[in-house]
């Protein structure tokens, strides 16, 4: 007979963990054993790693992926959900935002973002599945909405994500039919950025955040979140929008950087835009 689930006993710094190396911030889920599925502990702990990393100095990009297995299979039923559920009202609330906010910090993030998916990536993984600026899949992970399969709607934002991100009659088909696609899948129906080999998806992962390492990162940030923004706009809304925060952008760096970017092409004829950046050693410091 089966035995019943318990509550993961470890402590909530295990649940997440991250390494630094050359400027880029690998954060992982870290229950391996359940297939990193999201605990109130794993949300609360992803948070504060989160905020230990965005200001750093050291770290131009971020790329959130799993440990083992799979990216994350969504959230925890039982932590989550039962444990929570027969706390009441106040604990669901409470669960809810902890996850919520980690994902909207995601979403907004200071520095560029990638989703390594490298496995399994269900249901509530959809939120920061879609906080990540750029998402890349290995061929042979699965991504499921499986929520109709076990009587209940895509909740907490992922049902949004899939109409966001899908063309709406494979997102329509995905939610109510619950069947999984595989990377390659996902990467034609605009789930994810791209979809690799698995024994590629590291190499491919660290050579996009090479790239966004070499870009000024005023510039970076400041793209980002325009193109966030301006999905919900009109085109005139947006128009007036992107010209408010590139006049932003001037007086926080990007007059700087715009005019050395000149500089370089104009004069040095030391690079071309359409085939690589500008050399941001070059500089000066204040």
């Amino acid at each position: 007979m089966a035995q019943p689930s318990q509550p993961d006993p470890r402590p909530q710094e295990e649940t997440v963990r991250y390494e630094i190396i050359d400027n880029v911030a690998w954060v992982y889920f870290n229950r391996p054993d359940k297939r990193n599925c999201q605990s109130p502990k794993l949300n609360r702990q992803m948070k504060i790693v989160l905020e230990e990393l965005e200001f750093r100095d050291d770290v131009l990009v971020l790329v959130l992926t799993g440990e083992g297995t799979a990216w994350s299979a969504g959230m925890d039923l039982l932590e989550y959900f039962r444990m929570t559920e027969a706390e009441g009202l106040g604990a669901i609330r409470r669960s809810q935002r902890e996850a919520y906010s980690w994902w909207e910090r995601l979403r907004w993030y200071e520095k560029p973002t990638i989703g390594m998916i490298n496995g399994w990536c269900f249901g509530g993984a959809y939120g920061p599945l879609f906080a990540c600026d750029i998402a890349i899949a290995s061929d042979d992970a699965q991504f499921g909405l499986s929520e109709i399969n076990w009587g209940i709607l895509p909740g907490g934002g992922a049902s949004k994500v899939a109409a966001e991100l899908m063309p709406l009659r494979k997102a329509m088909y995905h939610a109510m039919m619950g069947e999984n696609l595989t990377g390659k899948q996902a990467e034609a129906q605009g789930l994810v950025t791209e979809s690799v080999p698995a024994d590629q998806l590291k190499a491919r992962v660290q050579e996009i955040a090479d790239k966004l390492k070499a870009k000024d990162t005023h510039a970076v940030r400041a793209t980002k979140w325009a193109m966030r923004r301006v999905v919900d706009m009109s085109y005139e809304d947006a128009e007036d929008y992107l010209i408010r925060a590139q006049e932003a952008l001037h007086s926080f760096g990007g007059v700087a950087a715009r005019k050395e970017a000149t500089r370089q092409f104009l004069d040095e004829k030391s690079f071309k835009p359409g085939l690589g950046t500008f050399d941001k050693s070059k500089l000066k410091n204040d």
